[in-house]
């Protein structure tokens, strides 16, 4: 912000991160300061955690895919992978993403009707004054009741406090007040995760890539195509919903995960730190 970048010579900003709340773009914009971020990087690193959600859910709820309506609020680059693969493994998709709505006419709902429809709404959304407690009490409401939410996108993006009292279930790898969990909204998750829903290999590896080419750019550096040479890229597939059941264990076991927040819930940030990155493998 200002207090940072105020009479310095910083003329680009690269985050290798999807969000960008962390800096004042207004302030950059209007000082010539170019920011950029790595949005879309962790894509499929999400989506992975998603499906290993969805197996972990209608294993121990008794459900198949097509008994089941998902709602996807943001439809940007993990939203849409989420919103084909789900319709491939066989749920009943709506959307929900005004913005996109405005500019493209694609059909989506509002909010409120992706709600009312929904049996699960994961949330894939950026942070900002529009989004900032977007599932509040209003919005939980008007969920059906057994629903879930599901986060994936920013904490704050839920009251946590409003979800807490709401009744409803819920899945969380994002939270309030990060670090420091809120010990009641934890304990009756039905999975939590400490903010690792992208880390994957190739994820971590796009986003340092993303910058690097940036910065290659920005300075006429020989960089443009650079990426890390110990990184297989992500090799995109279709994938069954019986194979992602079959395998989706061996890869990334989401239920061990949160075991082990649940049980060291003090231990938020050195998971998060130490945590071994999957490899994405569709």
């Amino acid at each position: 912000d200002e207090k940072l970048l105020a009479d310095s010579r910083v003329k680009l900003i690269a985050t290798a991160t999807i969000g960008f709340d962390h800096i004042d773009t207004a302030w950059c914009a209007a000082h010539g300061i170019e920011v950029t971020t790595a949005a879309g990087c962790n894509a499929r690193g999400v989506l992975q955690w998603v499906g290993a959600a969805l197996v972990h859910l209608s294993r121990t709820q008794g459900w198949q895919p097509a008994e089941r309506t998902l709602g996807i609020v943001g439809v940007g680059h993990v939203g849409s992978l989420v919103k084909a693969y789900a319709e491939g493994w066989g749920f009943r998709v709506v959307c929900c993403d005004p913005p996109r709505e405005e500019r493209e006419r694609c059909g989506f709902r509002t909010l409120e009707e992706v709600a009312r429809e929904a049996d699960i709404l994961t949330f894939h959304t950026p942070l900002d004054d529009t989004t900032r407690h977007m599932a509040g009490a209003k919005l939980f409401e008007r969920m059906k009741p057994g629903s879930i939410l599901i986060n994936t996108s920013r904490g704050e993006v839920v009251d946590g406090q409003a979800l807490r009292e709401s009744g409803l279930q819920y899945v969380l790898d994002v939270w309030e007040h990060e670090p420091d969990l809120d010990p009641p909204l934890l304990r009756n998750a039905l999975l939590a995760t400490p903010h690792i829903a992208g880390y994957s290999a190739q994820g971590k590896a796009n986003a340092t890539a993303l910058s690097v080419r940036t910065i290659s750019r920005y300075f006429g550096l020989p960089l443009g195509e650079w990426y890390p040479s110990n990184i297989a890229p992500s090799r995109p597939r279709a994938i069954s919903w019986q194979e992602l059941c079959d395998t989706i264990d061996d890869r990334f076991d989401i239920a061990a995960e949160s075991r082990r927040l649940k049980e060291n819930p003090e231990k938020f940030e050195t998971i998060r730190n130490e945590y071994r990155y999957r490899e994405e493998y569709f």
